[in-house]
């Protein structure tokens, strides 16, 4: 996953400027429970430390945006969420928009987010693969989901909800015909523009 994160911000970056993906020390493979997100903390909290003085903002891949709110406070620079990023966008560029998730578990932790953001009265739905669905080849599987959120829920825009799904979007969104984000990319567009307005 890790690499897949670095070739999507590196194709977003076009060497405009330098890529550095880390992952969290001691924190989980997956990250789906609130357990999960405080085992993370620590490792976060020390690699926005051990890089604050060599990097100009933080991107935080993944979509439940884990500690965020602390490591906000840890640097005076751009800490960004990908989950806040691309909700956000999403709702700028719709009027309802769908998540997709990779499991049915993680779906109460981003109702929770949704909530946070305010931005409930734009979501259409949350989705994810159901048992019979997780057989199906990769890219299918979240090409299916998608499209009903589309055509049974109304969205208007599909947002990639794990960061493991980075690289998908293009393809999904030539096939559905209305916008389908990245968190990755939404993530490095909202630090470009915090560093902008600095």
């Amino acid at each position: 996953m890790t690499a897949a994160i670095l070739e999507t911000a590196k194709k977003f970056a076009q060497e405009q400027f330098e890529v550095l993906c880390k992952s969290t020390p001691g924190a989980p493979k997956f990250i789906e429970t609130y357990e999960d997100v405080n085992l993370a903390a620590p490792g976060m909290l020390d690699l926005i430390r051990k890089h604050n003085s060599q990097c100009d903002a933080f991107v935080i891949a993944c979509h439940c945006d884990p500690n965020l709110d602390v490591l906000k406070e840890t640097s005076k620079k751009p800490v960004v969420g990908i989950g806040e990023a691309s909700l956000r966008i999403a709702a700028m560029m719709g009027r309802r928009f769908s998540i997709i998730q990779t499991t049915e578990e993680s779906i109460p932790m981003k109702e929770a987010l949704v909530r946070k953001y305010r931005l409930q009265n734009a979501l259409a739905s949350i989705r994810a693969p159901n048992p019979e669905q997780q057989k199906m080849d990769e890219y299918k599987k979240y090409m299916t989901i998608a499209r009903a959120a589309m055509e049974e829920d109304r969205a208007d825009v599909i947002v990639l909800g794990c960061a493991g799904l980075t690289g998908m979007d293009k393809r999904l969104q030539n096939e559905l015909g209305i916008p389908v984000l990245d968190g990755v990319g939404c993530g490095l567009t909202m630090a470009l523009a915090l560093l902008q307005k600095k």
